[in-house]
């Protein structure tokens, strides 16, 4: 498998000459698999930058963790969901009583947008909820994971090789001490051994104290998250729009000395991971 980070920022895009190293782009990542299939996590402002002129393939998936704008709001920008040159399936949460279609109408609709669910020729909605699957060569699973509203992470594996996805994640939610006893942390069984983990990493360890409760992921907690799931390769993702350039490599200077066991990688828009 190889991924590819399109989109990194959190919460909201922040383009700028102090964003131009981690990205300004809200959260896409391009996955690639060994049997030549497309699948895009997520569909923020960096799905637009998804390279699909090259590739031999009429059939893309979309996998959504969840509905907040900054993960759709690139979805009515991406080409080939306007075209009937390709076949696209959008995989995303919906809750009992509403389906993924419908959800995402409330924004792909007037006066919000003037594009609608009506006008993607070829897209196909798939409700999505904590399940094995598999797309092609690749098992999938789903959970749910903490952070406001109905929220998926993703682990996927492939020829012996795993990676998993929890963009958006408060694993130490709820915890006197963290980290807890793995039975009982968020995202655990998803990132347990895995060979690469991406995963949210927001906030300082100051800021989080006066944002518990909003569903991301101090670097504290991140570091003793990878340390307890005993992954490979960590992967930053979702940095807040007020941490620029600057700040976040120093932030990642201080995660390498935390790092035990696992190998910090800072998730800048444009890097490619093959594993």
């Amino acid at each position: 498998m190889r991924a590819t980070l399109r989109g990194t920022r959190g919460s909201i895009a922040r383009a700028g000459p102090k964003t131009v190293d981690y990205g300004g782009d809200t959260a896409s990542v391009e996955l690639r698999t060994d049997d030549g299939r497309l699948i895009i996590l997520d569909a923020g402002s960096g799905i637009r930058s998804v390279e699909i002129e090259d590739q031999d393939t009429d059939r893309i998936d979309i996998l959504l963790t969840h509905l907040h704008m900054d993960h759709v709001q690139g979805l009515p920008f991406f080409a080939p969901v306007l075209s009937p040159d390709y076949e696209v399936h959008v995989w995303g949460p919906a809750p009992i009583l509403h389906t993924l279609r419908k959800d995402l109408s409330k924004y792909l609709s007037p006066p919000l947008f003037p594009v609608s669910v009506r006008d993607m020729p070829n897209t196909v909605f798939h409700d999505l909820h904590p399940c094995d699957f598999a797309l092609g060569s690749v098992k999938i699973s789903t959970e749910l994971i903490c952070h406001p509203g109905m929220t998926l992470g993703f682990r996927f594996e492939e020829n012996g090789s795993s990676f998993a996805y929890l963009p958006d994640h408060e694993p130490a939610f709820g915890a006197v001490e963290f980290p807890d006893d793995p039975v009982w942390t968020s995202g655990f069984d998803l990132s347990n051994g895995v060979d690469v983990l991406i995963h949210d990493s927001q906030y300082t360890d100051s800021e989080y104290e006066d944002r518990v409760g909003w569903g991301h992921t101090s670097f504290s907690q991140l570091s003793a998250f990878a340390e307890m799931a005993g992954v490979s390769r960590l992967v930053t993702f979702h940095h807040d729009p007020s941490h620029d350039d600057e700040m976040l490599d120093t932030a990642h200077e201080e995660l390498d000395v935390r790092a035990n066991g696992y190998e910090v990688v800072a998730g800048k828009a444009g890097l490619v991971i093959s594993w």
